[in-house]
């Protein structure tokens, strides 16, 4: 099976999960997208509303400033794995639940497991924690650690969540700062960020697969805000702009 097909069907299981009560209140599940097979994932918290309205990670102003980031370092958003540690919205984009946590972790493990990254960018202290559980954002942000996890040699560089940089200009210079150390950091161990022509064909090819089917967009992708084939039409989100919330570093 291959990392696409593996991602898919996780990404099913994901849409009928009722481990924790998350679920009722979510409008789509959010698996995670786009590339099966990136060297590079990035892992944030939870979804938030727009996340939520399209079952896609990193959509709102964070996902905004995520992607300008990324600009920076001449990589682009099909060349990486975007997922979160929660895989449905918490109510008013609360900090995650401990219980919700050890409930929605497996399904990371298990995509972590299937993509075989090299390198995992945390966005923000939870993502941080679930591989360094001692460690604190503002000690180490921006200094990378190679862990054994799971059987992975992984190198992790945890980041500050761009949410929280949008709320602070403090962080929001010191996550700048370290996207642009990125490429130092990996390259020497062999991680070449040119890599996206040949890793980005399997997003290319999974985005226009899941175009053309309703159900598959639903799980990896996200659904584009269907539910059961019929549109939902959505009422407009709040005035401020879409935010996660919660204590991220």
């Amino acid at each position: 099976m291959s990392n696409q097909e593996e991602l898919i069907r996780l990404a099913s299981e994901i849409k009928n999960c009722q481990k924790c009560p998350l679920y009722k209140a979510a409008t789509n599940p959010v698996p995670g997208a786009p590339n099966p097979n990136a060297e590079i994932v990035f892992v944030g918290e939870a979804p938030g509303y727009w996340e939520d309205q399209k079952g896609i990670p990193f959509v709102g102003a964070a996902g905004n400033l995520l992607d300008k980031l990324l600009a920076k370092i001449s990589v682009k958003r099909d060349d990486v794995f975007v997922c979160n540690i929660l895989k449905h919205r918490p109510p008013n984009n609360r900090a995650p639940m401990p219980d919700e946590i050890t409930a929605c972790t497996p399904f990371l493990k298990r995509q972590l497991l299937t993509i075989k990254p090299k390198v995992v960018i945390t966005l923000g202290r939870f993502a941080m924690n679930y591989f360094i559980p001692e460690a604190y954002i503002s000690q180490t942000h921006g200094h990378p650690m190679s862990v054994n996890w799971e059987g992975l040699d992984l190198l992790i560089i945890p980041m500050y969540h761009p949410a929280a940089a949008l709320r602070n200009g403090q962080v929001m210079k010191q996550l700048e700062e370290d996207f642009l150390k990125v490429p130092e950091i990996i390259e020497p161990r062999g991680l070449n960020l040119r890599y996206q022509s040949k890793r980005s064909v399997g997003a290319k090819i999974l985005n226009q697969k899941t175009n053309s089917s309703t159900e598959k967009a639903h799980g990896f992708l996200g659904s584009r805000i269907k539910t059961n084939g019929q549109l939902v039409v959505k009422p407009a989100p709040p005035p401020e702009p879409e935010i996660e919330q919660g204590k991220l570093f």
